[in-house]
């Protein structure tokens, strides 16, 4: 019974984490992408682009537009992330509609084309980062950028940048040139923010320390942190003196109170630090 009360809570959970991300997409498409008429890297942009040869409300098109590229994505990324992406695709669509009916007359929120593009890319870009850490999307390009990057192991950044190239192109068949500029401007640096937001809550530190609270730094590390540890024996080059290194892996939370721990007990210590983007394996020894 308490597996199942459980199990049940964390779908709950990671349902209400898609929705907000989802929201937060929305928010972005629909309060900054529509009012700059740019096309940035996303099935939206395509979609209010379509929106001016096809009679039918963004929220239409951007739903038939998601059906066709969600039955590729099921069938190409697994039933995890179609399952995920069907739920994010659907109620995008929803949020733009409630948004339509709830603001239909709403312009731009800054009254500056180039201004309304850069919220764009950092609202859209955290609603992203949280669906793609989640092995999910909010369906249209992202399910080409994650197709992408499972076969050709393009980081996720840079496969929406170049799959939403074409998207941001179009804007030339409706838009003046500063329009087309600003799309592909757009799409190029939405790829490079996205990267940001995913990688940055991914990389771990690799700490490497020479100290002479060796002990003491070691129940730190094991007890107050919960993390693994090694080490090492080093020998100083100038005196041949033997010393041992510890090497710890932190994420960006217990980095900070290692480093507050090593300033605050041997602010002597000697301390190289290294990005991890991927590990697979760390002994606790």
């Amino acid at each position: 019974m308490s597996d199942v009360k459980g199990k049940t809570g964390a779908v709950l959970r990671e349902t209400a984490v898609l929705t907000g991300a989802v929201a937060i997409i929305a928010t972005g498409v629909f309060f900054f992408l529509v009012p700059s008429h740019t096309s940035v890297s996303s099935i939206s942009g395509l979609g209010i682009v379509l929106s001016n040869f096809v009679p039918l409300p963004l929220s239409v098109i951007t739903m038939i537009l998601n059906v066709v590229l969600l039955i590729i994505g099921f069938f190409t990324c697994g039933r995890e992330f179609g399952a995920k992406t069907v739920y994010t695709s659907v109620l995008l669509p929803v949020f733009l509609g409630l948004f339509e009916k709830l603001f239909p007359e709403f312009g731009s929120m800054t009254g500056s084309q180039e201004l309304d593009v850069l919220c764009y890319i950092l609202v859209v870009s955290i609603g992203l980062s949280i669906l793609f850490n989640r092995n999910a999307s909010s369906g249209g390009l992202d399910i080409v950028a994650k197709i992408m990057n499972k076969y050709l192991h393009m980081e996720l950044g840079k496969a929406m940048s170049l799959s939403g190239m074409c998207v941001a192109l179009s804007a030339a068949l409706v838009y003046d040139k500063k329009t087309v500029v600003l799309s592909i401007l757009g799409t190029y640096f939405n790829g490079i923010v996205l990267d940001h937001f995913i990688f940055d809550s991914s990389i771990k530190r690799r700490v490497c320390i020479i100290t002479e609270k060796e002990e003491a730094l070691r129940q730190f590390i094991l007890h107050d942190l919960h993390s693994g540890a090694t080490m090492y024996e080093a020998i100083g080059a100038y005196n041949l003196e033997k010393h041992n290194e510890i090497i710890t892996i932190v994420d960006k939370s217990e980095y900070q109170k290692l480093m507050n721990f090593i300033n605050r007990e041997d602010p002597k210590a000697f301390v190289t630090i290294y990005n991890v983007s991927s590990m697979q394996y760390q002994p606790k020894i």
